[in-house]
């Protein structure tokens, strides 16, 4: 699957349909790899969201980034997989995770041993698809949602790669160094196109402080030298700046750059804006400080 190396991470939310289905085609239209969409409690269901993005776009790959493995069992997830990858051969990637703690125990699961939960759940995952009565063809890749050393070398044992989320540069040459050759990479990278600092920075810390009530992040910053200074008030300048690249075009181009010198495969861009035009804005801003080469229609 050829996913390009810029890709396009947006959290679609509850935006109509109609806006969804028109941010997929600017996108695509943009150059841009591949388009990722997250999964959330209150989001449409995850492969629902694949179906109609993929319906919606005529060649970029979408990808899931991530399908909480809490909500669905593997049978289903493999099912689901499998059948959008056989609808739309060679555009289907399909991105599975643990989620976090706070997500899933309002649904009643014990997040207990996530790492055991996720190998077991792979497991039963490739049980699946060996038994389903239809196979997507080419395969749908698989990769984890992944961000210490034992989710990193569970993802480099067991499937294609990497979506790490929400992560500094500093963490893609970790990461890299854990999967090795061989294994996609393929980090998530916030970004803001505002030049003047308060304003970036005030975008970039609403962001940021969200994630900030998650254990998992929280822990995988402290790996990377973060400490409680760092967490407090929404966060730092020192770690806003480290998660959210802003500024002009170029700046914003250099952060992703530096994914890719550190070791990244592909660089999955969010543009931070509730709004899906504005959004698309911004990424159509971004696309040629990017090099992008932009799609024809029926491309």
């Amino acid at each position: 699957m050829d996913i390009g190396r810029v890709g396009v991470w947006q959290l679609f939310g509850r935006a109509p349909l109609p806006a969804v289905r028109q941010a997929a085609t600017v996108i695509e239209r943009l150059g841009y790899g591949a388009l990722w969409f997250g999964e959330s409690l209150g989001s449409r269901e995850v492969f629902t969201s694949a179906a109609i993005l993929l319906a919606a776009t005529e060649s970029v790959p979408v990808a899931t980034g991530i399908a909480n493995l809490w909500v669905r069992d593997a049978t289903t997830m493999a099912a689901g997989a499998e059948a959008l990858g056989e609808a739309y051969p060679g555009r289907f990637l399909l991105g599975v995770g643990v989620s976090h703690k706070p997500q899933v125990s309002v649904r009643g699961h014990d997040y207990a041993n996530p790492l055991a939960a996720t190998a077991g759940y792979l497991s039963a995952m490739e049980t699946a698809r060996e038994n389903l009565e239809f196979h997507a063809d080419p395969p749908v890749p698989t990769v984890l949602a992944a961000l210490r050393p034992r989710m990193l070398e569970l993802a480099r044992e067991r499937t294609a790669g990497a979506h790490p989320y929400f992560v500094p540069v500093e963490h893609t040459a970790l990461a890299r160094a854990a999967l090795g050759s061989g294994r996609l990479l393929a980090p998530e990278q916030a970004v803001v196109l505002e030049t003047d600092p308060a304003t970036a920075r005030a975008t970039a810390r609403a962001h940021v402080s969200f994630y900030l009530g998650l254990p998992n992040y929280v822990n995988n910053l402290r790996g990377l030298g973060f400490g409680d200074d760092d967490f407090a008030g929404g966060g730092s300048d020192r770690l806003v700046d480290a998660i959210v690249a802003w500024g002009d075009a170029e700046t914003v181009a250099a952060r992703v750059r530096a994914h890719l010198d550190a070791g990244a495969d592909h660089v999955a861009v969010q543009a931070l804006s509730a709004d899906l035009a504005q959004a698309s804005g911004q990424l159509a801003e971004l696309a040629p400080a990017l090099g992008l080469t932009p799609r024809p229609a029926g491309g």
